[in-house]
């Protein structure tokens, strides 16, 4: 007698399989990751103390000083996404060494560059080869690290990188530029692209995306043409007021800026994919992180110049007194994975970004050459406020996207913080020189001193000692009160931009991956997809 079977039970399907932990390969692969993040601040840190000498030696002028920070950044950005499609398509770790080998050689030009000019060139190939490195890095980090909370930590550990080169940029550099001349401080990046040559065959995997199709070049070109008419701009309307000129560059650079987006939306083979903005969390986190990077890179410009122009310190000296607002990102941005665990990562940016608003104010408080404690807390306390949204931030960009979208959500999570800092340099630097130029005059000071602080600087220099202490106290109060103005600015888009986050961001998990058939753009609940899944599995036993 045979035992008859048992009676058939509706299939359930399988449980998701639990995300592969990381070892100890891959942590040691994210050491190698940190290379290329901490040399992005690190350059840029280095850039603000050096441009002093710079100017002073390359007799460059105050637009050409603002190209020669800006250039970089801006370059930098626009070529980001480009370089994140590319990745995508040729293999992030390949992409990721070729820019490092490029990032080099720019690097060894800019330092023997014989006149301003010559720098901004050499500065512009710096800016397209770094936007291979941190797209490659986030999507290497995000891919190497499937498990949520572990990325996060990554995450987290790359933002610190940044940070780390801002605290240590001031120190290695500021010793630098007092033992050797300017270009030295360019060739800090030579070592670091050295070691990443050699680590990263061994201890990074490849990845691409095989499903990418071709590189739109047209794309690529209207991406990298929206954004420079801007900038200049912006810059020739901060300098010289409204003009023909300007103007036109402005609309040409905002047509080209939408031709791109139109180009995206028909495209086969989008360089971004604008479905991903479709996500309230995608969209909210990079506006996020865009506007908090903003105020950062414009005020870290402002203090530089602050401390060796109106505090009169050595570069040296400058870069000892910005290590602690360093210190507070690192510490913010290896704390806040930790703490979202338990707090809703909004709440966490968004107390941040006030904690910011506050330190803002403080800045509003300087007294120029007086007040040294008041500027750097003030600075270490608008840092300790932005760490934990550069991380949170970052992750919740990262890990909003579809897996197979890792290189494009990347280049967003790149691009976004690049694209605000550099433009925030532009326009609170742009601020600062509006008012100075606005708080000086002819009769108070010569006309080759009202460009800016440097050049008035520069101007002190040849003139005997009563005059040039009578022509420094004038720009340097003038500086000061454009300072103000900008601290201010940044006080109350900190303010705005945390109630925001608490009305876009709330309830957002922290620390989740969509899974690859879940597009930003699908807005079913998680409750609607279980009802589905459960009256199909009654149909098939019906069937049955």
């Amino acid at each position: 007698m045979t035992t008859p079977p048992p009676p058939s039970t509706p299939s359930t399907p399988p449980a998701p399989a639990a995300p592969v932990t990381a070892g100890r390969r891959e942590w040691a692969g994210l050491a190698v990751l940190a290379l290329p993040a901490l040399l992005a601040s690190l350059e840029l840190t280095v850039t603000n103390l050096a441009l002093p000498a710079i100017v002073r030696d390359l007799a460059a002028s105050g637009t050409q000083s603002l190209w020669i920070v800006d250039v970089y950044a801006f370059l930098l950005a626009g070529s980001l996404i480009t370089m994140g499609a590319l990745g995508d398509r040729i293999g992030r770790r390949r992409l990721l060494l070729i820019g490092a080998v490029a990032y080099g050689l720019a690097s060894v030009l800019a330092a023997y560059a014989p006149d301003a000019g010559s720098l901004i060139v050499a500065r512009g190939l710096m800016g397209v080869a770094g936007s291979t490195l941190m797209p490659s890095t986030l999507s290497l980090a995000t891919s190497m690290f499937a498990d949520p909370r572990q990325r996060a930590t990554a995450i987290g550990v790359i933002v610190a990188s940044v940070s780390g080169g801002t605290a240590i940029g001031p120190l290695v550099g500021g010793w630098l530029l007092e033992r050797f001349w300017w270009g030295s401080a360019f060739l800090l990046a030579v070592p670091f692209m050295a070691v990443l040559l050699v680590a990263g065959p061994l201890l990074l995997p490849e990845r691409r995306d095989a499903a990418a199709g071709r590189l739109d070049v047209v794309g690529a070109l209207l991406s990298l043409g929206a954004v420079l008419p801007v900038v200049y701009g912006l810059k020739r309307i901060a300098a010289d007021g409204p003009e023909v000129t300007s103007a036109v560059a402005v609309a040409t650079g905002l047509a080209l800026a939408a031709a791109f987006v139109r180009r995206q939306r028909t495209s086969a083979d989008p360089l971004v994919d604008l479905r991903l903005f479709a996500g309230r969390t995608f969209s909210a986190a990079a506006a996020t992180l865009a506007l908090g990077i903003f105020v950062l890179w414009g005020s870290n410009y402002a203090v530089a110049q602050y401390l060796q122009l109106v505090h009169g310190l050595s570069p040296l000296e400058a870069g000892l007194w910005t290590a602690p607002s360093a210190a507070g990102v690192i510490a913010g941005s290896l704390l806040a994975p930790r703490v979202a665990r338990r707090i809703p990562p909004s709440v966490v940016i968004a107390t941040g970004l006030a904690v910011s608003a506050i330190g803002y104010l403080v800045l509003t408080q300087t007294q120029g050459t007086g007040g040294l404690a008041v500027l750097v807390s003030g600075a270490v306390v608008v840092s300790a406020g932005l760490g934990p949204m550069m991380a949170l931030a970052t992750d919740l960009v990262v890990g909003s996207a579809p897996p197979h979208r890792a290189g494009a959500a990347a280049a967003i999570a790149s691009v976004a913080p690049q694209f605000g800092g550099a433009l925030g340099i532009a326009v609170l630097g742009s601020v600062i020189t509006v008012v100075y130029r606005s708080r000086t005059s002819p009769a108070d000071i010569p006309e080759a001193a009202r460009g800016d602080l440097n050049a008035a600087v520069a101007v002190a220099g040849g003139l005997p000692g009563r005059l040039a202490s009578g022509l420094l106290d004038t720009a340097r109060t003038a500086f000061v009160q454009g300072f103000h103005v900008t601290a201010a600015i940044s006080a109350v888009l900190m303010a705005g931009v945390a109630l925001l986050v608490v009305v876009l961001l709330r309830g957002t998990p922290g620390g989740e991956t969509l899974p690859a058939d879940r597009r930003p753009a699908d807005r079913r609940t998680d409750r609607q997809r279980a009802g589905r899944s459960t009256v199909r599995r009654i149909g098939r036993s019906v069937d049955r």
